[in-house]
């Protein structure tokens, strides 16, 4: 089992900033990508970007490239989003998640562990 927990979510006002942190644990050595998704009320889940833990490799989703920015910390075992110029649109529960292939995935069904999730509010 991977055990993953998601912090930094909050409220913050259009145009600001905010860092989303995702704590990994158990058989993190069965995770070789972590993405993060995000569902907003009455919306599928959406994806926003994903990192391998070996190469460092990125893959965004069309909405936050440029804006947004993921990274992980080998040492700690952690996953970072970045996120820049926030808009009310970016509002909405931010998950992350981990996988067992080498392929940056942007389909949910393909991610195999799940966090409970952070609420991100951004106010205009």
């Amino acid at each position: 089992q991977v055990q993953l927990v998601e912090s930094g979510g909050g409220l913050v006002q259009a145009g600001g900033s905010l860092r989303l942190s995702c704590a990994t644990s158990g058989r993190t050595f069965s995770s070789y990508v972590m993405g993060w998704f995000r569902q907003a009320p009455g919306k599928e889940r959406e994806f926003v970007a994903a990192i391998s833990w070996s190469s460092g490799r990125t893959r965004y989703g069309d909405s936050v490239k440029g804006r947004f920015t993921i990274s992980r910390d080998n040492a700690k075992n952690t996953v970072y989003l970045q996120m820049n110029s926030l808009k009310p649109e970016d509002t909405a529960v931010y998950y992350c998640a981990s996988k067992g292939s080498s392929w940056l995935g942007s389909d949910a069904r393909v991610y195999d562990y799940w966090g409970q999730g952070t609420q991100v509010t951004v106010s205009s």
